[in-house]
């Protein structure tokens, strides 16, 4: 049996890929740094295990793999946003957005390749978000952030693709996650109506797409920035 980690997945677009990948067959693990009954939850559920693990904190990441042991497929979902203007945003606001958005995905990057490399085979799926390709007013560190994780994943496609390993980037539209729950009524209306699709996305939507990109049907794909968007972005 396949193993999966998918971090960030006690809810959201995180708890939607694990379900959908435990429904694919893998060993999934549900990785959580805060929302442990939900993360329990997820993994009864899925048939996995629960692991506790900030993954800002190198030492922590590195006891969470040595625990699951080598992985097949990363899906790296965990990340933090925060709304506000660029002059009220203070330096430590900037580095903790990047400590988990960014240093979150390299630390648990770093302890899964390894293994991904000496078997010759393995994928990578990082989210990124929609504000990671055109900016968003309001949010300079969390735009910053998910733009970094798509040069990231594209320069490691290129370096990773010899050995066998493919990375690929998700960069959502606008998602009915917890997220996003502080949009007041009207927001989600005018975001909704500026979707050419006319609706909001899921967490669901997203793992379809995940859950691709991990197998084998996705064998010739590496290196690339998808935006399950409902066509806000074209």
């Amino acid at each position: 049996m396949k193993t999966a980690l998918v971090t960030g997945a006690s809810r959201g677009i995180g708890r939607a890929c694990a379900e959908k990948l435990a429904k694919d067959g893998y060993r999934v693990i549900v990785n959580y740094v805060n929302s442990s009954d939900k993360a329990c939850a997820v993994a009864e559920a899925t048939g996995g295990i629960a692991v506790r693990a900030d993954v800002s904190d190198p030492s922590a990441v590195a006891e969470m793999f040595r625990g699951a042991g080598d992985i097949d497929a990363l899906v790296c979902c965990a990340g933090i946003s925060e709304e506000g203007l660029f002059t009220d945003l203070t330096p430590d606001d900037w580095r903790r957005m990047f400590a988990v958005n960014v240093d979150g995905v390299f630390n648990c990057c770093r302890e899964a390749v390894p293994g991904m490399v000496r078997k010759k085979r393995g994928s990578i799926v990082i989210i990124s978000s929609i504000w990671g390709i055109t900016g968003a007013s309001c949010e300079v560190a969390y735009s910053a952030s998910k733009a970094a994780l798509i040069g990231m994943a594209k320069a490691l496609a290129k370096e990773l693709g010899p050995s066998g390993v493919r990375v690929n980037c998700v960069a959502p539209g606008v998602i009915d996650t917890d997220m996003n729950a502080h949009h007041s009524a009207e927001t989600m209306a005018a975001l909704r109506d500026d979707t050419p699709l006319g609706v909001i996305g899921t967490p669901e939507d997203v793992a379809e797409l995940v859950s691709f990109l991990v197998s084998d049907r996705a064998s010739f794909i590496t290196g690339q920035v998808i935006s399950p968007n409902g066509g806000f972005l074209i």
